[in-house]
């Protein structure tokens, strides 16, 4: 089954033209401050053939970027706060940012469906040894699926990001990716208004 970051594919050079970085993957000499939905569906593909865990990493980062999760609330989640059913998920934010529930898209019901046949527990992500996967776990595994592809700079952070960023440029508003993201005060997402593509559009009208 094929897990891909967005509904629909978008051209990884034109989205990164427009945010303003430069080239297809920064150097270590320039690091990154967020991830082109091209780059999450690259590094998911890659974690995919690493290994007999693929499906799970694959999931993994792909959650962490949908949901725009710290990766010490990625790995804490527990099977109690999913309802795949009713394709609900409780997010249970950190860092005193506000928690509560968010939508599963039907890409992310079947991956974690398949993460729950494959590996059963009280935490959705597992170790072969049964055990609750780790922050430097992860984190591990994200920075070797991104060195087999090129990628530099790459930390779990960077999914966070990733996921503020895709919402602003795709138009929603500042106060709905706040409250998506957790975040109580507004200066939080601001970050991510700054950087939009389209924040600027119509300005001119030649």
């Amino acid at each position: 089954m094929s897990i891909s970051a967005t509904a629909k594919p978008i051209a990884q050079r034109e989205q990164t033209t427009k945010i303003g970085t430069v080239g297809d993957f920064p150097t270590a000499a320039s690091p990154r401050s967020y991830l082109t939905p091209d780059e999450v569906d690259k590094l998911m593909v890659a974690a995919r053939a690493r290994g007999r865990y693929g499906h799970r990493d694959a999931t993994m980062i792909l959650l962490a970027y949908r949901h725009g999760l710290r990766v010490s609330e990625l790995v804490a989640l527990r099977w109690d706060q999913i309802d795949l059913k009713l394709g609900r998920i409780h997010i249970h934010r950190l860092k005193g940012s506000e928690s509560g529930p968010h939508p599963l898209s039907g890409v992310v019901i079947r991956a974690l469906r398949r993460v729950q046949k494959e590996q059963p527990g009280r935490h959705v992500f597992m170790t072969e040894r049964g055990a609750p996967m780790t922050a430097s776990g992860f984190f591990k595994m994200l920075r070797r699926a991104a060195e087999s592809i090129g990628m530099a700079n790459v930390h779990p952070h960077l999914l966070r990001h990733a996921c503020g960023y895709k919402l602003v440029n795709d138009g929603v508003d500042t106060r709905t990716i706040a409250a998506y993201l957790g975040h109580r005060n507004l200066q939080n997402t601001a970050r991510y208004t700054a950087m939009s593509a389209t924040r600027f559009n119509g300005l001119w009208r030649d």
